[in-house]
């Protein structure tokens, strides 16, 4: 997910593309025109999964937007830093392309392996250095038609190395840079490809902590994963991280289809989704219409025409249903931090499921009025701060490293 520096693209929720160098690839020259409008930007509302309801956080009767002390509500009493975002990246979209074109990862070093699916597929994983013996691992989930190369996975895999974990980041299938074998690709909620990866690390690494960090596509497919155990993720890993997470895949996509930042996200999304389908066309057409598919003017049409019969779903609003993470949320009981935008330009802020959030002790979530998608973008043009992977970072260190040092 060497780096290079790759041309533009695009990609984000529900079955879409996220870009070479980001989470979307819009391209540096136009992005001036897409920033849109200006929004006051404020500190985070930190909702404790307590229910305990205090005034001035999500959980509670307050909506302001203002910081509520910070006092410990987890375990390791990990209190989430503030996120100022840049007055200089103010709005949406600000946040979330020019925090795409700001990120300049140091090269982590990954080295790539390829793992055989037990259903005769396989899976591309980028693994990281052992920054120390018996460090802990940390498996890294990719957006929407994302990859392990792109800049916002090798900025986290990075920070994740610099915190002493090992980061190990999952390409989903069709997204290591070749068509995979099946008539088939991912999808949000295909949460047994993670779930064979950590098997593979746990056998292989049997001594260490694990971790995952999701963003995106990725985040609602972990927080699925998580939820669906009997043991609520606790037999899988120690501690996760979901950022951006499309919590309501149907909320996500009708207003992707509804604005007009989000038809042009769309034109880019399925552009990259059309290119797969061509590449796999003989394999897929005694399954789909593919010619209904690679005509499909929405994402939705999309999801009906491929993915959803592609994956075993009766329709699109059948996957959408079956695949949003916010139904999975109350079943997590592993320590998870959830970040998440209320500015989100790919997730309505009302489809945010703050009672969820709020009700599993196990979940610290925190919520910011500003910072786009996979955006969160602080400090100076020349010395940009990316909080959302610091801060994720920061909390697997805390469950992960700092409980083995103990």
């Amino acid at each position: 997910m060497g780096r290079e520096q790759e041309a533009d693209r695009a990609t984000t929720p529900t079955h879409t593309s996220a870009d070479e160098d980001g989470t979307f690839d819009i391209g540096h020259s136009r992005a001036s025109e897409w920033i849109g409008a200006t929004r006051r930007s404020g500190p985070a509302i930190v909702e404790r999964g307590n229910g305990a309801g205090k005034r001035g956080t999500a959980c509670g009767p307050s909506t302001a937007t203002f910081m509520v002390p910070m006092q410990p509500s987890t375990p390791s009493g990990f209190s989430p830093r503030p996120f100022r975002p840049a007055a200089w990246a103010r709005g949406p979209h600000a946040q979330t392309l020019l925090a795409r074109a700001l990120r300049f990862p140091h090269d982590p070093g990954m080295s790539r392996e390829r793992w055989d699916t037990p259903d005769g597929d396989f899976l591309d994983v980028d693994l990281g250095p052992d920054p120390a013996p018996h460090a802990p691992i940390a498996l890294v989930l990719h957006g929407l038609e994302g990859s392990s190369r792109r800049k916002y996975i090798l900025h986290a895999c990075d920070v994740l190395l610099r915190s002493g974990i090992r980061p190990v980041a999952m390409n989903f299938r069709g997204c290591g840079g070749g068509p995979n074998r099946l008539p088939r690709f991912y999808h949000s909620g295909e949460s047994s490809d993670p779930a064979f990866a950590l098997d593979q690390l746990h056998a292989r690494f049997p001594d260490r902590r694990f971790g995952v960090l999701g963003f995106s596509l990725g985040a609602n497919m972990l927080l699925k994963m998580l939820g669906e155990r009997d043991d609520g993720g606790v037999g899988l890993v120690d501690a996760a991280v979901a950022i951006s997470t499309p919590f309501d895949l149907a909320a996500g996509c009708a207003l992707l289809e509804t604005t007009r930042m989000g038809r042009l996200y769309t034109t880019y999304f399925l552009r990259s989704l059309r290119r797969k389908l061509v590449a796999k066309r003989a394999l897929l057409e005694p399954l789909i219409d593919v010619e209904t598919a690679l005509t499909a003017p929405t994402l939705y049409a999309f999801d009906e025409a491929a993915t959803a019969p592609l994956h075993g779903f009766r329709s699109a609003a059948h996957y959408y249903t079956t695949c949003s993470s916010s139904g999975f949320l109350g079943r997590i009981r592993v320590p998870t931090l959830v970040l998440q935008s209320l500015d989100d330009p790919f997730l309505p802020s009302e489809s945010v499921p703050r009672n969820a959030l709020c009700a599993n002790p196990a979940i610290e979530a925190v919520l910011t009025p500003s910072g786009g998608h996979v955006g969160f973008l602080a400090g100076t043009p020349w010395r940009p701060n990316l909080w959302g992977e610091a801060e994720g970072a920061r909390f697997l260190a805390q469950f992960l490293r700092d409980s083995l040092e103990r």
